[in-house]
């Protein structure tokens, strides 16, 4: 028997929702481009065919907001010319918290924080050496 999924359609939870998607967008916006961007993001190398960044942006997915390195892929046999790569997760944790992870080297996100307002990930997104693009 099919199981039915609970669904809220509580008019208040989608705005407040929608209010802290907002306020997560706004910071994270301002993060990348005050202190992410000027701090990674340089010039394409010359003469390489070295794989390079060239932006970082955010991506929700559900409850779930990504911080995204896009790279550049230089040379004819490039499949695409970009790709991207996921760095932090912030996981939509209840009561304006959320739990923080970043992205292993092997593909494998760890969880670091777990309940952190939206002003202390963007701190730890800044200062903690786990989250490079």
């Amino acid at each position: 028997m099919a199981q039915h999924r609970k669904t809220s359609t509580d008019p208040y939870r989608s705005f407040v929702l929608r209010a802290l998607k907002q306020e997560v967008n706004k910071k994270a916006t301002d993060l990348i481009e005050n202190v992410l961007k000027p701090k990674h993001i340089e010039p394409p190398p010359k003469g390489h065919q070295l794989n390079y960044l060239v932006d970082i942006t955010t991506k929700w997915l559900g409850s779930k907001c990504y911080i995204i390195s896009i790279y550049r892929r230089p040379g004819p046999h490039a499949i695409s010319p970009t790709f991207e790569s996921k760095f932090a997760s912030m996981e939509y944790a209840g009561n304006a918290k959320f739990a923080l992870s970043f992205m292993r080297h092997t593909g494998q996100w760890i969880h670091l924080y777990e309940r952190l307002s939206v002003d202390e990930c963007m701190s730890a997104i800044r200062d903690d050496p786990w989250f490079q693009p």
